[in-house]
């Protein structure tokens, strides 16, 4: 397995990460034997790093985790750790916005300790900044946890190229967690390049954009109402058909290469540059094995414009996310 280093200051871990979201939570049910399999075969296929955050499943997630983790020496596992969303009893999304005070830094850490079953993070990260509460506030505090050994990397997620730099003046970050893939490329023109300015690695999620860009997608499938795509706009009536048009192209791409779209997709992303480690939120075996598959690929210059070309940047119809969750992204601003 190929590894990367996390920015200038963050771990080495392998070239492609394992997101765990969907064992859990947002994409409808999962199975656990099942779930619990992908992360074995994800390590020992020599992926080191595993994102969760400690409201996926209201905690059910990092405890799926500490379960398929016990076989494995701790230290050869690298857990990102995202925190800050509020839930609810009934599984909703709880009021108030994210929380990354100072105060929930450590009360959520302590939770996450636990729910792993474990002495520390590797990396721990707000799941979004809340513009009430200074980034100053949210970094000062985990680089307490930093120094108390509890923490080994500080993270930030979708955030813009300003709070990138605030942040990192409070202390080193290891990497940025954003969505990046071929119909998800706002981040070129200007948090990108900030990112590397500063020494910061990107954790590239939604590389296949949901499953859009997986090729394995049909245009009636039902969703039930707790799966997020019911409500992604990307995936929603005439967009769906457009996008779904894009992929047909990529196909005859991908064809052509004797690979899948969704290799394809994923090879794409980890091309961006030695800094970038997409995340893959495999929650089946065999989709795993797909998507380590494209690791072996090379892409030609000729081959990435043809990629290019099929679904070409900002192709997309729809938003990554509803009109009322981008408004209140930094990363947009």
């Amino acid at each position: 397995m190929e590894t990367r280093k996390l920015g200038a200051t963050g771990p080495v871990v392998s070239a492609l990460g394992l997101g765990a979201m969907g064992m859990s939570d947002l994409y409808g049910p999962a199975d656990e034997a099942e779930s619990i399999a992908t992360i074995h075969a994800a390590i020992d296929a020599g992926i080191t790093l595993i994102d969760t955050a400690d409201f996926y499943g209201s905690g059910h997630n990092e405890m799926l985790i500490r379960e398929a983790i016990k076989p494995y020496r701790r230290e050869d596992v690298t857990i990102s750790v995202k925190f800050g969303q509020r839930r609810d009893p009934s599984g909703g999304w709880g009021q108030g916005g994210t929380d990354v005070s100072a105060v929930a830094v450590k009360d959520r850490l302590a939770f996450t300790l636990r729910r792993l079953n474990t002495d520390y993070v590797d990396i721990y990260r707000p799941t979004r900044v809340n513009p009430q509460i200074p980034v100053e506030e949210t970094i000062g505090a985990i680089k307490e946890m930093v120094e108390a050994g509890l923490v080994r990397h500080i993270g930030l997620s979708e955030v813009g190229a300003q709070t990138l730099r605030r942040a990192a003046a409070v202390h080193p970050i290891s990497d940025l967690q954003i969505e990046y893939s071929l119909v998800s490329r706002g981040i070129e023109a200007e948090i990108l390049p900030t990112a590397r300015e500063l020494g910061i690695g990107v954790t590239a999620y939604g590389v296949l954009s949901r499953g859009l860009l997986s090729g394995h997608w049909a245009p009636d499938r039902e969703l039930p109402a707790y799966d997020f795509r019911a409500t992604s706009p990307r995936f929603q009536g005439e967009n769906l058909q457009a996008n779904l048009r894009l992929i047909e192209a990529l196909r005859e791409v991908a064809d052509d290469m004797g690979v899948t779209v969704a290799q394809v997709a994923v090879a794409w992303v980890a091309s961006r540059g030695d800094d970038i480690v997409p995340l893959v939120g495999a929650r089946r075996r065999d989709r795993l094995a797909e998507s380590l598959s494209a690791l072996s690929l090379t892409l030609a210059p000729e081959t990435l414009a043809r990629i290019e070309s099929a679904v070409p940047y900002g192709s997309a119809a729809g938003n990554r996310y509803a009109d009322v969750i981008l408004s209140s992204m930094d990363s947009e601003r």
